[in-house]
C-alpha cells in the first residue's frame, strides 16, 4: 500500500485497521485513494491470493476522520455485522475536540437531519421533514483548556456527518472541522475527531470484542 494503514487486528473474519485522515471509507467520483480498495490490494499482495479479493464495507468514517474501522473478511461475517448495526449491538465511540464547554458535562443529543445529496452537506431539520431522520448521541466532557473541550462520544445512531453536525448544532462545532464550523479560524488543522473504540461481537466466535485507536500527536490533541 502506498498508503500505510495499520492493522490493529485481523483473523480469518475480520480485519480492523486504523484509519488514516483524508482516506475515503470508499471509492467515489474523485477518484482518490480509498480503504476499501487499498486494503484489497493489500490483502492480495499479502496472501498471495488470485482473483478479487473480497472485503465487506459494514460501516463508514468521513473523509477527514480517523481511527478505528471494521471490515469484514467473509460475506457471513458482513452479514452478521451489519445486523448488529441494525439492532445497535455495534457500539462506535468517538473523541473530539470541540469549541468552547457546553452548559452540561454530560448529556444526550437527539436532532433530525436531512442530506443534500447534491452539495453532501447536512441539515438539521424539524422532525416532520420528509426524509428526515433521527441522530442520537451522547457525550462526556473529558477536559477542558481555555475556550476548548474533548469530549467523549457515544454514537447510538449512525447517520452521515452526524457528530459534526450535532455538535455544532448546540454551538460547539469541532476544532478543524471546514465544512460545519462557522467559527474556525485555523482552517489548515486536520479535523479533531476520532473513532476511539469498537465493540461488536465477533461473527463466529460469538464474544465481545473491543477495538481501540489513540487519536494522532497533533495539536489539538496534544493539549489535553
Amino acid at each position: 500500500m502506498a498508503i500505510k494503514i495499520p492493522i490493529i487486528f485481523e483473523d480469518n473474519h475480520l480485519l480492523v485497521v486504523e484509519k488514516p485522515q483524508n482516506v475515503l471509507s470508499q471509492g467515489d467520483r474523485t477518484g482518490d485513494p480509498d480503504m476499501l480498495t487499498l486494503l484489497k490490494e493489500d490483502i492480495k499482495i499479502r496472501y498471495n491470493k488470485p482473483g478479487n479479493v473480497y472485503l465487506g464495507l459494514v460501516h463508514r468514517l468521513d473523509r477527514p476522520v480517523g481511527g478505528v474501522m471494521v471490515f469484514a473478511k467473509t460475506s457471513k461475517a458482513a452479514s452478521r455485522l451489519s445486523d448488529q448495526i441494525r439492532r445497535g449491538k455495534f457500539i462506535k465511540r468517538y473523541m473530539a475536540v470541540i469549541h468552547g464547554k457546553p452548559y452540561k458535562n454530560k448529556d444526550i443529543l437527539v436532532h433530525h437531519l436531512l442530506k443534500d445529496n447534491k452539495t453532501n452537506t447536512v441539515f438539521i431539520v424539524e422532525e416532520s421533514t420528509e426524509g428526515a431522520k433521527e441522530a442520537v448521541l451522547d457525550y462526556e466532557i473529558a477536559g477542558t483548556i481555555e475556550d476548548f473541550s474533548l469530549v467523549k462520544i457515544n454514537l447510538r445512531t449512525g447517520r452521515p456527518h452526524q457528530i459534526r453536525v450535532q455538535f455544532s448544532a448546540i454551538g460547539h462545532p469541532i476544532y478543524g472541522d471546514q465544512r460545519y464550523n462557522l467559527k474556525e479560524d485555523n482552517i489548515k488543522d486536520q479535523i479533531a475527531l476520532w473513532s476511539h473504540k469498537i465493540t461488536c461481537t465477533h461473527p463466529t466466535l460469538k464474544e465481545e470484542i473491543t477495538f481501540t485507536s489513540l487519536p494522532i500527536k497533533r495539536k489539538p490533541w496534544t493539549w489535553f
